[in-house]
């Protein structure tokens, strides 16, 4: 019987870690098929672009031209200074408006005053673009580093207020009873129910979140910096270097993608459902 049980044992741990070779490699297989499929529009697109003799320029545009300036970007150090200063200021921007974000969102999940009297304004300025900031960012911030950390932080701390808030509304108010009767203090409620409760729907905000800052960052470089990949890009195009314009619009969506793939690791490993 023993020996029985513990083949049962070594059957189910076998089942378990090939279930997950078989979704890892569908996964990786997914992930390449996607990149090519990805590849070969745009490598058509161009090629069909410069039949025309009238559009040989475009093929600087291409899949091919694209791929072999990213070595000479790195080697001239214009990637890795565009990660460092790019993610400087997306990772300040970023935690300036999870500092926010989070405990605003909170007041708003548990405080329905506060929910009632605060919701009409926030989606209000939800709905501003937050690049329509930037000229008042300009004056009000001396630096154009602390006005692109403004500017990011304005636009990435809706979705983790809104998120959060959500997150909390579902949480069953009988634990907040339970907690009470059991004696709990508002900082145990806070850490013991609240955080690990909206745990996803907190890092499912901040995902979001990241999103937005990216897509703000790269526009927000064009002026006033000479750093980070807005910059970077802007200056491809003013000097009509075509091949690394796009070299480096791949990087920067590798770059966003890996970021992506990191909230979606720490939602299944920290949260209680799966991203």
């Amino acid at each position: 019987m023993s020996m029985a049980h513990s083949n049962d044992k070594q059957f189910s741990k076998g089942e378990s870690i090939s279930d997950k070779a078989n979704f890892f490699l569908k996964g990786s297989s997914n992930f390449i098929l996607g990149i090519a499929l990805l590849f070969s529009i745009w490598w058509l697109c161009v090629f069909l672009v410069t039949l025309n003799p009238d559009y040989e320029l475009f093929a600087d545009f291409g899949l091919m031209p694209a791929l072999n300036a990213i070595p000479s970007l790195w080697q001239d150090e214009t990637i890795p200074l565009g990660i460092q200063n790019s993610g400087y200021r997306l990772g300040m921007g970023l935690l300036i408006s999870i500092l926010i974000g989070v405990p605003v969102g909170i007041l708003m999940g548990r405080v329905s005053w506060f929910k009632k009297l605060f919701n009409v304004p926030f989606q209000f300025f939800r709905m501003v673009s937050p690049l329509s900031w930037e000229p008042i960012a300009v004056v009000v911030f001396l630096a154009w580093n602390d006005a692109i950390i403004f500017l990011i932080a304005i636009a990435s701390v809706w979705p983790i207020i809104f998120a959060t808030s959500a997150g909390l509304e579902k949480v069953d108010p009988n634990w907040f009873k339970v907690a009470r009767n059991l004696g709990a203090s508002p900082l145990q409620m806070l850490t013991r129910i609240i955080l690990p409760a909206i745990a996803f729907d907190v890092i499912t905000g901040i995902r979001l979140a990241l999103g937005v800052a990216w897509i703000v960052l790269i526009p927000a470089e064009f002026l006033g910096v000479t750093s980070g990949f807005g910059f970077a890009v802007q200056d491809g195009r003013e000097s009509m270097l075509y091949d690394n314009l796009m070299g480096l619009i791949v990087v920067i969506g590798a770059v966003g993608y890996v970021l992506d793939s990191i909230c979606v690791v720490l939602i299944n490993k920290f949260a209680w459902r799966k991203a």
